[in-house]
C-alpha cells in the first residue's frame, strides 16, 4: 500500500500537472494561430499557405513569430468580432423588445379614440396617459 505513495511521491504529481498544463495550453495556441490564419481577410491565399506550411514544419519558432508578427491583428480581429456580435444582439434585442408592446403613441391613440368615444371619462384618460408618459 505504501509502496504507491513511495514510486510517485507529490513533487511528481506537481510535475505531471505542469506538463499536462504546458500540452494543453499550447495546443490551445496552435488552434487559434490555425483559426486566425484562415480567417484574416488581409492575407491571400498564399500568404496563408506559407504560414500553414512554417507553423506545421517548425511549431514553435513559427507559432512565436506568427504571435509576434501578426498578434496585434488577432486581437483587432477579436474586437471586431465581438463588436459585431455586441451589434447583432442589440439589434435582435431591440427587434424582439419592439415587436411585442406597442409604442407609447400607439397607446395614447387608442386611449384618446376610448376617449372620444365616451368609453372612458377625462379622469381616466388623463389617469392612464400619466401611466404610459412614466
Amino acid at each position: 500500500m505504501n509502496l504507491l505513495a513511495y514510486d510517485y511521491p507529490l513533487l511528481g504529481i506537481f510535475w505531471t500537472m505542469l506538463w499536462f498544463f504546458l500540452w494543453f495550453a499550447w495546443i490551445v495556441i496552435l488552434v487559434r494561430v490555425f483559426a486566425d490564419i484562415f480567417r484574416s481577410h488581409d492575407m491571400g491565399g498564399f500568404a496563408k499557405a506559407l504560414w500553414s506550411i512554417f507553423v506545421i514544419l517548425v511549431p514553435f519558432l513559427g507559432v512565436f513569430i506568427y504571435l509576434i508578427v501578426r498578434g496585434h491583428h488577432m486581437a483587432d480581429q477579436d474586437i471586431a468580432d465581438a463588436q459585431q456580435r455586441e451589434q447583432q444582439f442589440q439589434s435582435y434585442v431591440k427587434d424582439v423588445a419592439g415587436s411585442g408592446s406597442a409604442s407609447t403613441a400607439d397607446e395614447l391613440a387608442k386611449l384618446a379614440d376610448l376617449k372620444d368615444r365616451g368609453v372612458i371619462s377625462d379622469a381616466e384618460f388623463q389617469q392612464q396617459k400619466a401611466k404610459i408618459l412614466v
